[in-house]
């Protein structure tokens, strides 16, 4: 795929790497005064140093790892006020200021337990606490991420209050955020849109979870900063910030991880190597992973049990990224691949299906270059991205290459995003950005799902967050516009045409902290969508669902209006949220039966139309040191749609869910530094409001459970988990899972992990 890949030049990056390079050599022409360092030490309560502690300069995007003594020190850093943020595992994450020129920083970690989050960017593109947030987020990361990652980046997430999984066996997963998936939920890598054909259900986010240091998640619209697609939320893969050389030695370092699961014989591994000279970082990380067919419990008569044939899957997936920094400036090259085939069920399995069943074949390439420079008390920062999106079907001969594909997509994608910062460190921030972006589709294969089209658009925005004594008041707004053209395609029955369309998305919330510890948060948002090419132009037979779809040309952008209020407890023993929401989508497109049937294959005919929805819910979830030994996690969620044109409950929206997690952990064990033990309970309730389409499934409950250790072992960090999932090999059926209709979910599965610098 490189080869093709290099083929098409990017038409964004050539203007963002020209300014990249200005950026560059205005850094080198005469400079201010000389930049100072920002130093100093992390210890513990008692007073002792803390190695090994992660400490963050937020808002360059700058890491250093804490020595032996505790001590860190960024070199060369502009004259300002900075975030700086302090963690390791067993220590609440510490958010501090720090001003250049200044004196050196002393931060104190207290040991905790607890799952904190220290900042979080993605909800206003700058470094904020997630207490000070008007909008509602979470966070997976460091030994949590580690814990959970998997092939599906969604059934890493599924765990996080207010996020649940519309999954195809275990290798595709499309995350619901509130009741919405698909094209409804925006996905990014790093900040920028990841785009795909999410109309798709076999078509989830291209990002390998393991190439995150974290993933951000907004609950809740924000299409102020990012644009279409996120009315139900934003998903942010975050990946490490390359190592820094500068006032240091050079120096490189590798990393290691490998795993194995016994349901579906799976096995995996990460390598990772990287380094840093001078002002010169680097990195390559390459992830491998394959399964065979995957396993249900015992069942009857009518729900096969055993092997799920055709369900085996293998990707491959990495990274290369480099970049250089100055005192003033920074650019960085970065490419990622995601990729793979995987197998499909269109019905009960059959031995054969391994054979000639449906197979997916996945590449995605991406080639991402971002830039920021120093000007005075703002910075410029540049992310631009060309995305190579490659889906196609095979089956029967066409698995060999003897035929052509069932379906052939290809979706080439250039975009850009310039922002200027200002603000920061505890400060009122402010961000102005301009968007664009061109993509062409286009289409091959037997079956043309959708026409080939071209689509240019370009956006505006501006968003505000100030501190006001116990206040912090966010507003901001944007202004987008489409213009569309579509090619002729006579199987589709449709003629060549353009249509235009502009839509404005606001914002503006505000949070109350009461203590320091309590905080009382409200948010009104308007956020939009386009229509995807499969909603307006499919016209043909959708045989996996035994119904022949016709789309609607004339659909107009999806616009939302989304309430949602929050309480917020984060104290030195229990963290807790409690959250409540209402979205209202006008221009929602949905797809309805009419009373007439295809000629040519009588098969009833369904046409998507536009109505006005409604969904509500709420979230809660705490986590609590019961003991110093012992810890609590609860998870709850629970959301209703309806279409209040039909008066009919939107289909495919999650039933209420809840949570029990216990841990017991330890340190400084004779045969291990820390140590740890968990047992969780899933209870999953029956969706008693079935829209058009759904099936009603069982309530069921799974239990996990796990246990880990952390030692160093020759002077190297090793971390080892162990996960039974569906422990007690329970038989259920998820109302989310679609094969629900002819197999039961995943049975006992054990995951195994062995992790050294990872």
């Amino acid at each position: 795929m490189l080869t093709q890949a290099s083929r098409t030049v990017p038409r964004a990056l050539p203007l963002a790497l020209v300014a990249a390079l200005a950026a560059a050599r205005v850094s080198a022409t005469p400079r201010p005064p000389p930049a100072d360092t920002v130093r100093g030490s992390v210890t513990d309560t008692a007073g002792h140093p803390v190695a090994g502690a992660v400490v963050r300069l937020a808002d360059l995007n700058l890491s250093a790892v804490a020595g032996a003594d505790g001590g860190f020190q960024f070199a060369a850093v502009p004259t300002g006020r900075y975030t700086v943020i302090a963690y390791r595992v067993g220590f609440a994450p510490v958010v501090v200021a720090a001003s250049v020129p200044g004196a050196p920083l002393t931060i104190v970690l207290r040991p905790s337990v607890l799952h904190l989050a220290a900042v979080t960017v993605t909800a206003t593109r700058s470094a904020i606490d997630p207490l000070t947030s008007p909008l509602p987020t979470a966070e997976l990361s460091g030994e949590a991420l580690r814990r959970y990652q998997e092939v599906s980046l969604a059934h890493a997430l599924d765990g996080l209050p207010g996020l649940r999984t519309l999954s195809t066996g275990e290798q595709v997963g499309k995350p619901i955020i509130r009741g919405l998936s698909g094209p409804r939920v925006l996905a990014l890598d790093d900040g920028i849109r990841l785009e795909d054909y999410s109309w798709s259900d076999e078509d989830g986010p291209s990002v390998d979870a393991r190439l995150a240091d974290r993933v951000e998640v907004i609950r809740g619209p924000a299409s102020v900063l990012y644009g279409s697609d996120a009315l139900g939320g934003v998903i942010n893969v975050i990946p490490r910030e390359l190592p820094d050389g500068r006032g240091r030695s050079g120096f490189a370092r590798g990393a290691a991880e490998f795993y194995g699961a016994t349901n579906n014989d799976e096995l995996g591994t990460v390598l990772r190597a990287e380094g840093a000279s001078g002002a010169l970082g680097w990195r390559v990380t390459g992830i491998g992973r394959r399964a065979s067919d995957f396993h249900t419990p015992p069942g009857n008569d009518s729900t096969p049990t055993g092997d799920l044939y055709n369900t085996r899957f293998h990707a491959i997936n990495g990274e290369a990224a480099a970049g250089v920094r100055t005192d003033r400036a920074s650019v960085m090259l970065r490419y990622t691949r995601y990729g793979g085939a995987y197998g499909l069920l269109d019905g009960p399995p059959v031995p054969a299906d391994n054979v000639s069943g449906p197979l997916r074949r996945l590449s995605d390439d991406r080639m991402q270059l971002t830039s920021e420079v120093g000007l005075g008390a703002w910075r410029l920062e540049t992310r631009s991205q060309w995305q190579r999106h490659s889906l196609q079907e095979v089956s029967d001969q066409s698995r060999t290459g003897d035929s052509t594909p069932t379906f052939d997509l290809l979706l080439n994608t250039y975009s850009s995003d310039v922002l200027l910062q200002h603000g920061g460190g505890g400060q009122a921030s402010a961000t102005l950005g301009v968007a664009g972006f061109y993509q062409d589709n286009a289409t091959h294969g037997v079956v043309p799902l959708v026409p080939s089209a071209r689509t240019l658009g370009g956006a505006v925005f501006a968003l505000e967050t100030t501190p006001l004594g116990r206040w912090t008041l966010l507003a901001g707004a944007r202004a987008e516009t489409r213009h569309l053209s579509a090619d002729s395609n006579a199987t589709l029955k449709l003629s060549a045409q353009t249509r235009s369309a502009a839509a404005l998305a606001a914002d503006v919330g505000a949070v109350y902290r009461a203590t320091p510890r309590l905080a009382l948060a409200a948010n009104l948002g308007r956020a939009f969508r386009a229509p995807t090419l499969f909603e307006l132009f499919t016209n043909g037979p959708h045989l996996g669902e035994a119904r022949y779809e016709i789309g609607l040309p004339s659909a107009g952008p999806e616009t939302s209006l989304n309430a949602d209020v929050s309480v917020r407890w984060q104290g030195r023993r229990v963290r807790a949220e409690v959250a409540a929401y209402r979205n209202q989508i006008d221009g929602y497109l949905y797809i309805a039966p009419t009373a007439t049937r295809d000629s040519a294959t009588q098969l009833p005919i369904y046409r998507y139309q536009q109505a006005r929805a409604v969904l509500y819910g709420a979230e809660a979830g705490a986590e609590a040191e019961a003991a110093p030994f012992l810890t609590v996690r609860v998870r709850l969620d629970v959301v209703r749609g309806q279409n209040v044109d039909t008066q009919q409950p939107l289909p495919l929206v999650p039933p209420p869910r809840g949570e029990l997690e216990t841990e017991w952990h330890a340190t400084g064990l004779a045969w291990a530094e820390r140590a740890y033990l968990s047992a969780g309970e899933e209870i999953v309730t029956r969706q008693l409001r079935l829209g058009p389409f759904d099936t009603q499934t069982p309530a069921y409950h799974l239990l996990d459970v796990g246990a880990g250790l952390e030692e160093t072992v020759g002077g190297r960090l090793i971390d080892f988990d162990l996960r039974v999932r569906n422990a007690t090999d329970a038989r259920y059926t998820d109302f989310l899972s679609r094969y629900k209709g002819f197999a039961y979910g995943q049975g006992r599965n054990v995951i195994v992990r062995l992790s050294s610098g990872l």
